[in-house]
This record gives structure tokens, sequence and C-alpha cells, in this order.
């Protein structure tokens, strides 16, 4: 019972992350499963059984805050639906720990980048940019493509991908783009869940961490739907970014092994710049030449 509420709590705290960053609940739990000794692909499975109520609660809860926009949802959640899909049948039969360093690199990049266009370059007007019809119309679906597989693959994967991509393409303002990846992951999820019924059965499931993650989740989805809500974009970006760039760093120290000291003084190193930055983008936000706390665009009428 005291596993079952570490488990729940674990959920809560997930989803809180994922819901206000469009990132984070797969990650978070994956890495709670398998220090538990959860195999990779039950760890993987669990995660997505438990993901099936909390991305639907996730879902609605933004879709209430108006924080979707409804064609990028479509464009994403159909091929990442079918790779998903293809994903869990891979896991259920090779390990995925070799290709970890290399997405680690490629969102550690991406968190960098998204650091540059939303707090450094202060000076451009960010919200006359924004434009979700930019470039093909049928530029997210490799996007889709590649994170449905990743997430089934790694446990989580949906998030880390889409958000950083849509938030460093400036297609959608941050709230946007966290509301439309979190609302899309539940169809991801569907698919990767029956992928993984057809390929380990009902019987490799542990049904009990399913419930404690999913009533963890959904409690914390309301909450984490209006902190997008209210949240300044550049803050929002901050936050995403920081996310990004501290998880994927401890993925690569996790490879190369420097050290429990060295590990643990960059980690800190780390946390203590996030703030740093967070701070600064709450003092830089005064002096924007919009107001990006009060602005509310309606995305859905550029369609």
């Amino acid at each position: 019972m005291h596993k079952l509420f570490i488990f729940a709590l674990a959920g809560f705290l997930a989803q809180l992350i994922d819901g206000s960053l469009g990132m984070g609940f797969g990650a978070s739990s994956s890495s709670i499963l398998l220090t538990f000794g959860v195999a990779p692909a039950i760890a993987s499975a669990t995660i997505h059984f438990s993901e099936i109520a909390t991305t639907a609660a996730s879902g609605t809860s933004h879709l209430k805050f108006e924080n979707v926009h409804k064609p990028t949802l479509i464009k994403l959640a159909i091929p990442g639906a079918i790779t998903a899909f293809i994903g869990a049948a891979f896991l259920s039969n090779i390990h995925s720990d070799l290709i970890k360093p290399f997405i680690a690199v490629f969102l550690l990049s991406m968190g960098l980048y998204i650091l540059y266009q939303f707090l450094f370059k202060r000076n451009q007007q960010l919200s006359d940019e924004i434009n979700p019809d930019k470039g093909s119309r049928f530029s997210m679906i490799p996007q889709g493509l590649v994170a449905g597989f990743l997430d089934a693959v790694g446990g989580g994967g949906w998030g880390p991908v889409n958000t950083p991509l849509l938030l460093a393409s400036k297609k959608l303002e941050p709230r946007y783009a966290i509301g439309t990846v979190s609302a899309s992951e539940f169809f991801v999820t569907i698919s990767a869940s029956l992928g993984f019924i057809i390929f380990l059965g009902w019987d490799q499931i542990n049904w009990a961490l399913v419930i404690s993650l999913s009533v963890g989740g959904m409690l914390a989805a309301p909450i984490a739907a209006w902190f997008v809500k209210i949240l300044p974009m550049n803050i929002l970006a901050v936050c995403v970014s920081g996310l990004i760039i501290f998880t994927n760093s401890s993925s690569l120290l996790s490879v190369f092994n420097p050290g429990t000291t060295v590990a643990l003084t960059i980690k800190i190193a780390l946390i203590v710049v996030w703030i740093g930055l967070v701070i600064f983008a709450l003092s830089q936000n005064k002096k924007l030449p919009f107001s990006v706390s009060k602005k509310k665009a309606n995305v859905n009428e550029l369609d």
C-alpha cells in the first residue's frame, strides 16, 4: 500500500509537470518504475495504460481553458498514433538504450534554441511571427511520426519531441503548443496501449500501478491546464527549455558517467542557472513591447 501511494504521488507530480510544460509524465514515471526494478517494456506499457486516463483528463482540461489548436492536433495525432503502435511492437522485442544518447543530444540542442528565441531575442515582436500555417501544411506529419515511435519505445517522448519543435518554429504560442501536444497525446497513448496488449498481453501489466499513476495524474490535470492559461509565454518557454536541458543533460551524464561528484556539480549548476533565467525572464517580461500576459490570440480563427 505504501508503494502504491508513492506511485500515486509520482503520477500527480508527473502530470503537473506534463500538463504545464507539455512533457514529463512518461520520463518521470518511467524513471520511478525502472528504479523499482520494472522491465523497460513493462514500464512503458504501464505508463501508457495509465496515460489513457491522465491524457484524457489533461486534454479535456486544455480544451476547457482554450489551449488547443485543433488542426495542429489532427496533424500530429494521426501519424503519431500509427508509429506508436509500431514502436510498441518494436520495444517488445528489442532494447531501446542504444538510441537514447542521440535523442538526448538533439533535445538538448532544441532546449538551447528555445532559450535563444524566446528569452534573448527580446527586441523581436514574437507575437507577430506566430502563425500555425507557416510553412507546408504537412510539415508536422514527419514530426508526429518520429515522436509517436519514440514515445512508445522510450516510455515517454511525445512531449519532449513535439513541444520544443513547435516552440522553436513559432507556429503557436507556448500555451497553445503545450495544450495541443498534451491533448493529441491521448490518441498516441491509445494506439501504443493497443500495441502492448497485442505484443505483451494483459497478464504482463501491473494494474495496481496503472491505477495509482492514473489517479494521481487525473487530480493534477486541471491544475496544470490552469497554470498554462495564466503564465506569460516567455516564462513558459524558459520553464520548458530548462526542463529539456536538465533532463537530457542528466541522460548524457548517465551515459558518459563522469563520476558522482562531477555529475552532481553539473546538475546543481544547471538548476541554479535555470532559476536565474526564470528570474531574468520575470524581470524582462515588464519590458516587452506588448503585454504577453494579457494578450489572447484566437489562433482558431487562423485556420
